[in-house]
This record gives C-alpha cells, sequence and structure tokens, in this order.
C-alpha cells in the first residue's frame, strides 16, 4: 500500500481496511462498521462509497483474493486476474459467478446440463478452480501459535519389552530446602526462647509442613499418572510394540479404572490430558480407546480396526464413482463385521470424511 500514490484520507481508510482482515485474508467487518471505525478512532467522516472504492484497490494487491467478502469474490478476484483467458477459465468464471452452490455439492450432471458443456469441458473448468486459493491470508498465518506438544510418558521397545517412563521434565524433582531445616532445628532446640523466636518457629514449622505436603502431592499425583498409563500399556501391549492399529483392543474407562482401583473420572481426566510418546508417534491417551465390536465370529474387536478397515476402503475407491454407505457395509460384512449403515456413516463422520456425492472426481 506504501507504494500506492495516495492522498492522506485514502491512505487512512485503505490502512483501516487492511487492518480489518481476519487470518484468512476475507474482509467480514460490515461496511458500516468501517465508516464507524475511522470516525471513531481517526475522527474521519467518510461514506461507504469511499471505503467500497479503496477496497476495490486493496482487492488488487497480492496475494490475490485478499479482501473478499466471502469465498465467491475470493474466487473470482483470483481468477479474474487470470492473463490469456482461455475458454475454460471463462468457463471457470462462470460456474462461480452462476453455479458456486452445485460445484461446491459437485453436482456435475447438473452443471453440464445447465451450461450446455461436455465432461471433458466441465473437468478442465474445474481444474481450474481447483488451483484457487480459499485462504489466501493464509501464506502469512503465523505458524508460532501452533501447539508443540511434550509428552507426559515414553514407551520404548527394548528387544520386546516395553519399558515406560514418566517424563522428568514434567516432573521435575523436588525437596525442601536444607537451610530451612537446619534453621527449623536450630530454634526448635534453643533453651532461650522470646516471643519472637516462638512466632520464627511456628512459621516455619508451618511452611516446611505445606512444603512436606505438597511434595507428597506430587508423588502421589505422579505414581497415579505411571500406574494409570502401565495399566493402558500392559492391556493394549501388542499394539504398543508394533503400532499396528488393528492390534488394539477394545478399552473402555472402566476397564483401566477397576484394574487400578481407581474412580472412571481419574482414569478420564488423565486420558483427557496426556500424550505418551511411542517409537511410531506422540498421541492423546485418549485415541486408544475404543468400543467393542463383535465380528460374525463371536470374537470382539476394537471399532478403531474398523474405522482403518473404512479409511482403506474410502482410500482406494474410484473417485469418480465413490463408494456409498451401502456398499461400504457389504464391504466390511464381506470381512466379517456387521455393522449397520448408519454406524458406518458414523464412523466415517469421526474419521472427518465426507458423503460420497462430495468425493466425487471428474
Amino acid at each position: 500500500m506504501h507504494l500506492i500514490d495516495l492522498d492522506d484520507q485514502d491512505y487512512l481508510i485503505a490502512e483501516q481496511i487492511i487492518g480489518s482482515l481476519d487470518d484468512d485474508g476475507y474482509l467480514r467487518r460490515p461496511i458500516p462498521s468501517i465508516v464507524d471505525d475511522l470516525a471513531f478512532s481517526k475522527n474521519l467522516d467518510v461514506t461507504e462509497e469511499q471505503i467500497l472504492k479503496m477496497l476495490s484497490l486493496v482487492q488488487d494487491l497480492d496475494p490475490p483474493g485478499i479482501g473478499a467478502r466471502d469465498l465467491q469474490e475470493c474466487l473470482l478476484l483470483q481468477i479474474k486476474r487470470k492473463s490469456n483467458p482461455t475458454k475454460s477459465i471463462q468457463l471457470a468464471i462462470q460456474i462461480i459467478q452462476d453455479y458456486l452452490d452445485e460445484f461446491t455439492k459437485k453436482h456435475y450432471d447438473k452443471l453440464e446440463k445447465n451450461l450446455e458443456v461436455s465432461g471433458d469441458e466441465l473437468r478442465l473448468a474445474i481444474q481450474e478452480i481447483l488451483k484457487l486459493n480459499p485462504k489466501p491470508g493464509d501464506t502469512f498465518a503465523d505458524n508460532s501459535k501452533q501447539l508443540q506438544v511434550i509428552p507426559d510418558f515414553h514407551i520404548t521397545n527394548k528387544d520386546g519389552t516395553l519399558m515406560l517412563m514418566l517424563n522428568s521434565k514434567n516432573a521435575p524433582e523436588l525437596k525442601v530446602s536444607k537451610s530451612y531445616q537446619e534453621m527449623f532445628q536450630t530454634y526448635d532446640k534453643a533453651s532461650d526462647r522470646d516471643k519472637k523466636l516462638k512466632e520464627a518457629v511456628q512459621f516455619v514449622k508451618q511452611k516446611l509442613d505445606s512444603a512436606k505436603w505438597f511434595i507428597d502431592a506430587i508423588k502421589q499425583r505422579q505414581q497415579t499418572l505411571l500406574k494409570t498409563m502401565k495399566t493402558i500399556m500392559d492391556y493394549q501391549y501388542e499394539y504398543f510394540l508394533e503400532g499396528d492399529e488393528r492390534k488394539l483392543r477394545p478399552m473402555i474407562l472402566k476397564d483401566i479404572a477397576d484394574q487400578i482401583g481407581m474412580d472412571i473420572s481419574t482414569v478420564s481426566r488423565v486420558a483427557n490430558s496426556k500424550y505418551v510418546q511411542t517409537e511410531f508417534g506422540t498421541f492423546l491417551l485418549k485415541s486408544f480407546f475404543s468400543e467393542a465390536i463383535q465380528t460374525e465370529s463371536g470374537e470382539e474387536v476394537s471399532n478403531r480396526e474398523v474405522k482403518k478397515i473404512l479409511e482403506e476402503c474410502i482410500g482406494a475407491e474410484d473417485k469418480r464413482r465413490p463408494l456409498p454407505d451401502e456398499k461400504l457395509m457389504e464391504i466390511l460384512k464381506e470381512k466379517g463385521y456387521s455393522i449397520a449403515r448408519r454406524t458406518v456413516a458414523k464412523y466415517r463422520e469421526q474419521l472427518n470424511i465426507p458423503v460420497a456425492r462430495l468425493r466425487k472426481e471428474m
């Protein structure tokens, strides 16, 4: 913006617009609100038309698509910048302008009919749209905000034997300062005590007791964490040896709570907040818990195993003819998992996989 020749008022308007952009590059603040912002913060009386004029200028800056007020405008700003507009680009512009809803829902048959184009022509236009960036501001997003996970436990495989360790960085060794213990002993053994000395003895004793209680509480917490994690590790021993999700046993909070003799809520707090580092990745403990599913042979398996098979089937499908939930249900049944269609849909949604129609590609 500094490279453009603007008068003071236009520069302040443009600066306000840029400052109002969201992290993904969109301008979601209403134009009347920007008028009010300038009146209150800059004592500047401007019209909505002046704001829109400067917004158009901001939208000409890089990255392409910046300053858009919705997805449609964002895509149009980008594709209209294309030099040498081919027939595919012109068709793509028409799709974004008039048939964006049909495009996002992948109603390709309807698009071919309404636009009177062949499948090949539509496919080329769609390829142009897919090259566009729906979040132009992400290029400049602050990646430092990403959460860095520090595992609470480490599991290592030593020649077929699993070793469990508590992360010492999360559990530093605590002890009472020796100087304060000596101070208390000196005061306590003093034969001549005045009122101030008695108060000092009482004060130091109170602080030492609090410190010892705190250390004991930390040790008890560490023991609870280790006890819970060791029980989970023993329960899922085969899985932690190799990392094969198909070897995960069905396990619920009650299974672990019963074994360690603690309340389910205690196990739940540990599972929902603690991470374990293994030789094949770092995982939230909650991810090892799953419901049981009975196969046709009567064997109980984890629903994680079924989800893994479901993911593999969808990954290998023909994207021009993606598998509907009914077909996925039949495939699972052939593999010995008798699961209802609504359960297949539930697992698919938990894996963040859209319905067959939205997985379809030209």
